[in-house]
């Protein structure tokens, strides 16, 4: 009887040693993932007090002191209180139950958007019937580093002339040779170029970017296959494709409100 019952202490104790052993070494063998420790709002504390008391929150889990260190990624404490850490899940579970903590999860990559700013604002294209009689009568002016005609989003195939309401004009000059039935008017003003580069200041090639970049988000065409080095693809497109786009070189001058004036008057 006795020795009945010391078999059976042993095998309890053998189970539960060779359950730790085997929860240990699958922690080893699994890598450590970065976790965000959210704590809610930021506190009064400056960031290295901040910081020092991530710390210590994430030594009393891990038991190390320098290996605490050695994990602990990133401290925030300026708009939100929290902190990364690469943890392993028993560790981060742990931490979630720690007093102040809010919520421990782990860190994800997101799906990069940079094609679809119109689908996530909730404006998908399928879901709506446009108007393109009505679209293509909207010029829309954009106050800018100017703008690129030859970038596929502002291809005029199949557009037909401007509205007979446009007044403005297409000015060209150095690096813009050409208007089309998308982009109407280009115009720049000339009010000051000192500092400029040569050739940047007298027309509305846009030398930046930026502009083109602007127009093609509020009216560029649908362009297939986008993507910013590859990341991204899709199609890409503006809010209001059939929109026509009259653009203004103005960001690098002083007086905008002269061009709003002469904006107005054309459009």
């Amino acid at each position: 009887m006795v020795s009945n019952q010391r078999v059976r202490l042993f095998m309890l104790c053998f189970c539960l040693v060779n359950n730790a052993v085997i929860a240990a070494t699958e922690d080893e063998n699994v890598e450590r993932k970065p976790y965000i420790v959210y704590m809610g709002e930021a506190t009064e504390n400056s960031l290295v007090e901040a910081a020092e008391n991530h710390h210590n929150l994430l030594m009393t889990v891990i038991g190390d002191e320098s290996k605490a260190r050695e994990l602990k990624i990133y401290s925030y404490g300026k708009n939100i209180n929290g902190f990364v850490a690469r943890l392993f899940p028993h560790e981060a579970e742990k931490l979630s139950r720690e007093e102040g903590v809010v919520s421990v999860f782990k860190n994800t990559q997101r799906q990069l958007h940079t094609t679809r700013s119109w689908d996530f604002l909730g404006l998908v294209e399928s879901k709506y019937k446009r108007s393109v009689g009505i679209e293509s009568n909207i010029i829309v002016g954009v106050l800018d580093t100017g703008i690129d005609v030859e970038s596929p989003s502002f291809n005029d195939k199949g557009v037909g002339p401007p509205p007979a309401k446009w007044k403005g004009k297409c000015v060209t000059g150095n690096n813009f040779t050409r208007c089309n039935n998308k982009v109407i008017g280009a115009k720049y003003f000339h009010i000051q170029s000192k500092g400029l580069p040569d050739g940047e200041g007298d027309s509305a090639a846009d030398h930046d970017g930026h502009g083109t970049h602007t127009s093609s988000t509020i009216a560029g065409v649908s362009v297939s296959s986008a993507s910013l080095f590859g990341i991204a693809n899709g199609t890409a497109r503006g809010g209001v494709p059939s929109a026509r786009i009259a653009a203004y070189k103005v960001c690098f001058l002083r007086y905008i409100i002269t061009l709003f004036s002469w904006n107005i008057r054309n459009i």
